[in-house]
């Protein structure tokens, strides 16, 4: 199969902040907007690739802080969730489409949950990957919780020379079985991520391999109970081995999302393996 023609990485202003994009397929095709876990490079090329063989238009961008898009201090973020909702939104206009499927990967999901319950005239499906209905924080008692000695374990190492590419890599690495993840993949993935972090301060770097800005902004009001509200055709996608959002999570979203489908996998953990990119790309191009 010949490869879909690819562009990018590069920046699309929206919403008033820049933010990284890559784009897969032809611009004259169906959008696929996937907002990035923080980074894009939680949507393996393989799945872009395959979305793109299937006739959309692909394109997989950086939250803010992270990647290619607007950096400025990613321990003390000044913007909130909705923000990165207005972002989701804007971009959507910046690309010049009228209306895009939606994916929302970990984090990123839940920028994608309120994006589509805030602007449901923007948004014709959403597929949400590794996510759960409530911001980081207290879990809701039905929602199972991070699996506390795995995690514990994995943030009590000590952290690398964040500014040591080859450190960083082989610190990921090391935390991606515990995780669920495939060792080697996490380690190409993480040198990719480090090579497209922006800057030199390790503080940066960090926010870029970690994601924890997320866990530093306002993400209120609550919207799980608006999900009963979402009238578009949706994919759940769940690691069955996931520790740091358990499977339970997404069975809690496809339930509580009207005609919602649930697609667990049970060799997935926190990230999407390229092994997986086939079966989850039919599921998607089927909504």
């Amino acid at each position: 199969m010949t490869k879909p023609l690819r562009s990018g990485p590069t920046a699309v202003r929206a919403n008033g902040v820049d933010l990284g994009i890559e784009s897969f397929g032809r611009t004259e095709d169906p959008l696929i907007l996937l907002v990035g876990g923080t980074t894009m490079m939680s949507w393996p090329d393989a799945l872009c690739e395959r979305l793109a063989s299937g006739g959309r238009r692909v394109v997989r961008y950086d939250l803010r802080d992270s990647g290619g898009s607007t950096t400025l201090d990613p321990d003390n973020p000044a913007y909130d969730l909705r923000d990165l909702v207005a972002d989701t939104a804007a971009l959507v206009a910046a690309l010049g489409a009228g209306t895009a499927h939606l994916g929302g990967i970990g984090v990123g999901g839940m920028v994608a949950q309120v994006a589509a319950l805030d602007h449901p005239h923007l948004f014709s499906a959403l597929t949400l990957v590794g996510t759960r209905p409530v911001a980081p924080g207290p879990v809701d008692d039905d929602l199972p919780d991070h699996d506390s000695a795995i995690l514990g374990d994995l943030f009590s190492r000590s952290q690398p020379d964040w500014t040591d590419r080859d450190a960083v890599a082989a610190f990921a690495a090391e935390a991606a079985e515990p995780l669920g993840n495939d060792p080697a993949e996490t380690r190409v993935t993480a040198a990719r991520i480090w090579d497209r972090t922006p800057a030199a301060d390790p503080a940066v770097h960090r926010a870029n391999q970690l994601g924890m800005v997320f866990s530093r902004i306002d993400c209120a009001p609550r919207w799980r109970g608006r999900l009963g509200d979402l009238d578009l055709p949706t994919l759940v996608v769940h690691g069955r081995a996931d520790p740091f959002f358990p499977v339970g999570n997404g069975e809690a979203l496809a339930a509580e999302i009207p005609a919602a489908r649930l697609l667990v996998l049970d060799n997935m953990g926190t990230a999407l393996r390229a092994s997986s990119a086939d079966r989850v790309a039919t599921a998607m191009l089927a909504l």
